[in-house]
């Protein structure tokens, strides 16, 4: 089963910049999204970005709008059948304070991103913490 190692986070005061890396463990035919969702505590998880992943080369993305203009997820290695994606995030803001989770699964569309039903995969998470 494809498992995720997810890298980057940390703390950054406010206006700054993090970099979030996903790489999945194995090629899985049933996975053509991958992505990234965010929690706070008390709140549901919410989709952040996501790229589609398309043998023939074609993708496309989505991004929430709290996002968009700020943060850039990209496809960076199909090698080995093995993939990474990257989320860039620019002008981090204290709302943008969060556990973000890589998450493998099946494209949804540009208005959805990843979905999170059945054969989902995802990461631990890790912290993001932005200070004002």
């Amino acid at each position: 089963q494809v498992q995720l190692v997810e890298s980057g986070g940390g703390s950054v005061q406010a206006g700054g910049s993090l970099r979030l890396s996903c790489a999945a463990s194995e090629y899985d035919a049933d996975i053509n999204c991958m992505g990234w969702f965010r929690q706070v505590p008390g709140k549901e998880r919410e989709g952040v970005a996501g790229i589609y992943i398309s043998g023939l080369g074609i993708s496309a993305t989505y991004y929430s709008d709290s996002v968009k203009g700020r943060f850039t997820i990209a496809l960076d290695n199909v090698d080995n059948d093995k993939r990474t994606v990257s989320l860039q995030m620019n002008s981090l803001k204290p709302e943008d304070t969060a556990m973000y989770y890589c998450v493998a699964s099946r494209w949804k569309g540009r208005g959805v991103g990843c979905s999170t039903g059945g054969g989902v995969r995802w990461d631990q998470g890790t912290q993001v913490t932005v200070s004002s």
